[in-house]
């Protein structure tokens, strides 16, 4: 009776086979999205060396410098950088007095010493940058429910990181596709994964004035903030760069030795 239930089950398992195999199966919907997104822009940056290799580039604290001006004018209104100090801004070229009048213009959560109520007072260069909003429920009233990520990480968070953050920021121009239709409260932006991004435009040609003179153009603008946003995730790049060229040097030149040596030592033995 037991091999006769186990012959029978082993039958079923094999008429299901068959039938899985030789029914038609349905035809696949496309996915109108895959159709219409697209892939990140690389527009080249200094710190991605020649050839983009990113062996021998440095990052350009000038437009580090300006990146910084964009994130604190436009983007700090709603994504924080909570992993990055203000002293660090030393690294792209502030000076120590400069360091110090940028935090001072900020102001951090603080509790008043005389009445322990919450407070606040002017940042100190040791603090991380201030929050936009006191905790995820604010910023989710405050956008619609969506909530702005924060920036310290973000090229590291996000494939290509560096390259999607160009071609989003600047993907706001182009013009909506014949037959889709954008929900009510998103925007169109071809380079974000569903193409359809609740963060408005947020960059508009001339929108920050660069005290070096260069024009603050949409797309210039792209670049600066993102290379800021790849110093900001990577700030040892360089120096991590320079520790491989040096250590590759180094066993460039032991291998040399390793080799003559192995020649001087075997020299007058026969084969």
């Amino acid at each position: 009776m037991v091999r006769f239930i186990g012959v029978a089950a082993g039958l079923v398992f094999v008429v299901a086979l068959l039938i899985g195999a030789l029914m038609p199966r349905e035809e696949v919907v496309p996915d109108p999205v895959k159709a219409i997104h697209l892939y990140p822009r690389d527009p080249g940056f200094a710190h991605d060396g020649p050839l983009g290799l990113g062996v021998f580039g440095t990052f350009d604290r000038a437009q580090l410098q300006r990146g910084y001006q964009v994130y604190k004018e436009v983007c700090a209104a709603c994504h924080s950088m909570q992993r990055v100090a203000f002293r660090n801004l030393a690294d792209i070229g502030f000076s120590e007095a400069e360091v110090k009048a940028l935090a001072k213009a900020a102001e951090v959560p603080s509790i008043d010493p005389a009445t322990g109520e919450a407070a606040t007072r002017p940042a100190l260069p040791s603090d991380k940058f201030p929050k936009p909003y006191p905790n995820e429920v604010a910023a989710r009233a405050a956008n619609n429910n969506a909530l702005p990520p924060d920036l310290s990480l973000i090229v590291k968070a996000r494939p290509d990181g560096q390259s999607y953050l160009y071609s989003l920021l600047t993907g706001y121009d182009r013009p909506v596709p014949k037959g889709h239709e954008v929900p009510e409260g998103l925007h169109f932006n071809p380079y974000f994964h569903s193409v359809n991004i609740a963060m408005a435009k947020p960059l508009n040609d001339g929108q920050v004035e660069y005290a070096d003179g260069t024009n603050a153009s949409v797309d210039q603008m792209s670049k600066d903030v993102t290379a800021f946003l790849r110093w900001a995730a990577e700030p040892e790049l360089e120096s991590r760069r320079q520790a491989g060229v040096a250590t590759m040097i180094f066993l460039g030149i032991l291998t040399l030795l390793a080799f003559l040596t192995y020649r001087r030592v075997w020299a007058g033995i026969p084969h």
